[in-house]
């Protein structure tokens, strides 16, 4: 199911800086937040129906990723969010590999156990939580 489409361009420079050293390298193990990993999520536009790639705080269970729409704790959704709301078919590239999924959105003890996990493997999410009165949405990316 590997996702095929033209790629729509990334404008927010450092976004952009990232994904070019990923491509370069061949690995998201190039790039990192305070050090901390990160993996790229693919997936197709909601209006556009353009592909873009989002790099995001590695989250990781038993070949599961999540997926944290945290925008760095601002009152809205980051815009990747309506994206896989209304495509949820998101390819994953951890390292060098590549790893096709569904995307859902989770709640209640399932969301609990996951938040943790987000937090645990980047802290400052906890942060971002107490900078804004929405619960900040917490998608899985489970292998198809």
């Amino acid at each position: 199911m590997p996702l095929q489409g033209e790629y729509a361009e990334e404008k927010t420079p450092w976004v952009k800086d990232q994904l070019a050293t990923i491509d370069e390298t061949g690995t998201t193990e190039s790039v990192g937040i305070k050090g901390m990993q990160v993996v790229v999520f693919t997936m197709r536009g909601a209006k556009s129906g353009k592909l873009r790639r989002v790099p995001l705080m590695r989250v990781e269970k038993d070949g599961v990723y999540a997926a944290v729409a945290s925008k760095g704790g601002a009152p809205e959704h980051p815009a990747w969010y309506h994206n896989i709301l209304a495509h949820p078919e998101v390819e994953v590239q951890d390292g060098t590999a590549h790893h096709d999924g569904i995307a859902r959105e989770i709640s209640g003890a399932e969301r609990d156990e996951w938040w943790e996990r987000a937090v645990a493997a980047y802290p400052p999410y906890a942060e971002y939580q107490e900078n804004t009165d929405r619960q900040i949405p917490v998608f899985l990316i489970e292998p198809v």
